[in-house]
């Protein structure tokens, strides 16, 4: 019977290594991203969110699903693309610039144009021009955050010999 269980802790440490590893990288973004909470209109729209009223946990969850689109890109890297020349290197750039207008774009436009409709009105100000432009440098901030390490990536696969 021991041999059964230790076979679960090893499934059990292996299922727990990947949640961290996919956890990660938005935890360290939303350390580095924190500095966008000196706005007082990020931390309406970050109390806003689920769960209404408390601002840590629901600007962590942001933080972690703004993370999504790059982890999703490099685990489709490593899944399709061939590992061979400069390909991943490639791959990695796309990822980050697909990522980067996700979070520049698109969150942003989420932010200001569908989470008011859904009934989370969070702008004090009256998701004006400021706004647009506050939620659009968080957004390039956040990108830049993110994409920094899949560019070191890219360069390191990209050298002859690759990794």
């Amino acid at each position: 019977m021991v041999i059964g269980s230790a076979s679960v802790v090893g499934e059990a440490t292996g299922w727990l290594l990947t949640l961290a590893l996919f956890v990660l990288p938005g935890l360290v973004a939303a350390a580095l991203w924190t500095p966008i909470l000196l706005s007082t209109r990020l931390r309406a729209l970050f109390r806003a969110l689920p769960p209404a009223g408390r601002l840590v946990p629901s600007y962590v969850g942001a933080a972690l699903g703004l993370s999504v689109p790059y982890l999703a890109g490099v685990v489709l890297t490593v899944e399709f693309v061939d590992s061979a020349g400069a390909a991943w290197s490639n791959a990695l750039v796309e990822t980050a610039l697909a990522g980067g207008i996700l979070t520049a774009l698109v969150a942003p436009a989420a932010a200001a144009l569908a989470l008011p409709r859904l009934g989370i009105d969070w702008d004090p100000a009256g998701y004006g021009p400021s706004t647009w432009a506050l939620l659009v440098a968080a957004g390039l901030w956040y990108a830049a955050v993110a994409a920094a390490p899949l560019f070191a990536l890219a360069l390191v696969f990209g050298l002859p010999g690759g990794y």
